[in-house]
């Protein structure tokens, strides 16, 4: 019993050793099998783990990346894309406690993703680079911008970006095709110093339905990388006419200038109303525009939520900023009863629909009540607050979505001056005009309420990862997690059907399709055993991303390993590169003292030997007739 109470222990310790982490990140994207550095690489990854010394100071991890970074040492050089700053910083929130040196194997070149040569990195990061890096001379499409969709006979601007490596002066002509005819061209110079243009014009919308188009630069001559002169891109042409209503209970100039620029093209009709003359149905309107709400649009706001309208909203000095702060339209205004100037200024990361600065900073201030707006939603800024010559961060123009409805708000009256000042400055309308057809086209922009709604692009490029989401939801607009869906696909030229089924993820229906080969697709996403059925289609585009480049961005991978304290490496350096690992002394194992501590009588054994004891002595009592 004496035991119970002192319960001896023991200790005993163990050392255990902690070696520091080598993240090797491979670049897994099909520009290394371009440069055809495929054995180089797996070469290099076999020589560094076969070293006794590396792995017996390092403790090796290994990752491929493209798009994503996955834990493997299995590369296939199959990626369509390169996401190098995400694989970076992912290994960094892997080792965010650690010391663990990254060996970043690639050729530097980056599809999609942030600028990784300017990130900052906990850890160290040793590029190892692979590919030709002899720069040779270029000429490609960067980036084509446009508008999704547009209306049928309406103008919608294209943004073209030309890049031109080489040293001396070329002049080559750029063109769009569409349907096998040539509907833009122009001659535009390059040189070293100017090595980069945009071309910003606008195309019609002649068709509906998705229209293809396809940008192309004349080649140099000798030029070694033509596939990437090349670039297609798609916008959706909807024949359906607009009807706007303006309300109002105020007669000001901006009324008939807002109605001539909506007008401007023919699929838009505007119908200005005085607010107490309104008697009609706002859900007949795809937007309803409010100039200067005050006390007597409180029934408006009712109407209007009930029917969920999309808004335009125009404020002023006449406007019940009260009113408008109780409406929950996502934003609230802390006024004062005095009225201020506010100036205009382009917020060019402003994304929602492609709009050009028009010379916001030249037109006349809007006059509104003075005051701090608050957000409480999302919500995008395409002209922001200067007051008295002092920039701010506050909207002067901005969107919100929140969801099935739109709202756009201006944030001051005499948008008319605006209108007058475009043309002075331009000798036209058009492009005041176009901004504000922009916003009412965003704005007007809406879904059908269907059970079954399908997400898909209408172009991809070539062996990239076809994501396709369907959400179907029951009677009650729930969504619904015990349907089943497929998709049917159809090559139009070699009429082969294939069916694939969906994967529910994360409250949708999700399938990604590979290894598709180029051309156009019509599909079919239906619910098995039900009637609801989705019809759409998609074009596999010749044009391969990581096909675009002529040789490795070695300047990129050098500026990252000096912004993040590593050094760089060329694929022939490896005994270099094994030197400086070795001899950094930053890079130490640990020893770990593991204590462990135990009961040396554990409470059940001395337990059972109590009650043996106590039995035992209990038959042996018995036996001599002690008992």
């Amino acid at each position: 019993m004496l035991a119970l109470f002192i319960s001896p222990k023991i200790q005993t310790t163990t050392f255990q050793t902690i070696k520091p982490k080598l993240s090797i990140l491979v670049d897994n994207s099909k520009s290394i099998s371009y440069f055809k550095e495929e054995k180089n690489l797996q070469d290099f990854i076999y020589k560094l783990k076969n070293n006794p010394r590396v792995s017996d100071k390092f403790e090796i991890e290994n990752y491929v990346f493209s798009s994503d970074l996955h834990v493997s040492d299995s590369i296939d050089f199959l990626g369509s894309a390169t996401n190098i700053y995400k694989a970076v910083t992912a290994v960094n929130k892997l080792n965010s406690e650690k010391k663990a040196p990254i060996l970043l194997l690639t050729d530097g070149n980056q599809t999609i993703g942030n600028a990784y040569e300017f990130m900052r990195s906990e850890q160290k990061v040793y590029p190892i680079i692979f590919g030709d890096t002899t720069t040779y001379t270029d000429l490609k499409i960067t980036q084509i911008n446009t508008n999704k969709y547009s209306y049928l006979n309406n103008k919608f601007p294209v943004e073209v970006l030309l890049n031109y490596d080489g040293i001396g002066a070329v002049e080559k002509t750029f063109s769009i095709e569409s349907g096998g005819k040539t509907i833009f061209s122009k001659r535009m110079q390059f040189s070293k110093k100017e090595g980069s243009r945009i071309i910003t014009f606008d195309l019609v919308a002649s068709k509906v339905g998705v229209n293809y188009f396809t940008g192309s630069i004349e080649k140099i001559k000798n030029e070694k990388n033509i596939k990437n002169n090349t670039r297609n891109f798609s916008v959706e042409v909807i024949d359906e006419q607009a009807s706007v209503l303006l309300l109002s209970d105020v007669l000001h100039p901006d009324i008939g200038s807002l109605k001539k620029a909506i007008e401007s093209n023919p699929q838009r009709a505007v119908t200005v109303s005085k607010v107490a003359d309104f008697n009609g149905n706002f859900s007949e309107f795809e937007l309803v525009i409010l100039y200067q709400p005050t006390n007597v649009f409180k029934e408006v706001f009712a109407k209007i939520k009930k029917a969920q309208c999309n808004l335009f909203i125009v404020t002023g000095t006449n406007t019940d900023w009260a009113l408008l702060n109780a409406q929950q339209l996502g934003f609230t205004k802390n006024f004062l009863q005095e009225t201020e100037n506010y100036g205009a200024r382009y917020h060019s990361s402003f994304s929602t629909f492609l709009q050009k600065d028009i010379g916001f900073e030249q037109f006349p201030p809007l006059k509104d009540a003075f005051g701090i707006l608050n957000f409480y939603r999302e919500h995008q800024d395409i002209v922001l607050q200067e007051i008295r010559g002092v920039e701010t961060t506050q909207p002067l123009i901005s969107f919100l979505e929140q969801e099935k409805q739109k709202i756009a708000v201006v944030f001051g009256e005499g948008i008319w001056r605006w209108r007058a000042a475009s043309f002075l400055r331009s000798g036209t309308f058009q492009d005041f005009d176009q901004f504000i057809g922009n916003a009412v086209q965003y704005a007007t922009a809406h879904k059908n309420k269907a059970r079954l709604e399908v997400n898909s692009e209408h172009l991809y490029a070539s062996n990239t990862v076809i994501n396709i989401a369907a959400f179907f939801t029951d009677t009650n607009y729930k969504f619904d997690d015990s349907a089943a869906l497929e998709i049917t696909l159809t090559n139009k030229e070699t009429k082969k059907k294939t069916t694939f089924p969906f994967s529910l993820r994360n409250n949708s229906y999700q399938i990604a399709l590979e290894n598709l080969s180029p051309g156009v697709y019509t599909f079919k996403v239906q619910v098995l055993g039900q009637s609801h059925a989705k019809y759409g289609s998609f074009k596999i585009a010749k044009y391969q991303m990581e096909a675009q480049f002529t040789h490795a961005a070695a300047f990129k991978l050098k500026q990252l390993a000096v912004n993040t304290g590593g050094a760089s490496f060329y694929s022939d350096e490896i005994n270099r590169l094994t030197q400086d690992l070795l001899t950094d002394e930053t890079y130490y194992s640990e020893q770990k003292a593991i204590v462990k501590e135990q009961i040396l009588l554990e409470w059940k054994w001395l337990l059972l030997l109590i009650i043996s004891a106590c039995t035992a002595e209990w038959f042996l009592r018995k036996y001599y007739g002690k008992i």
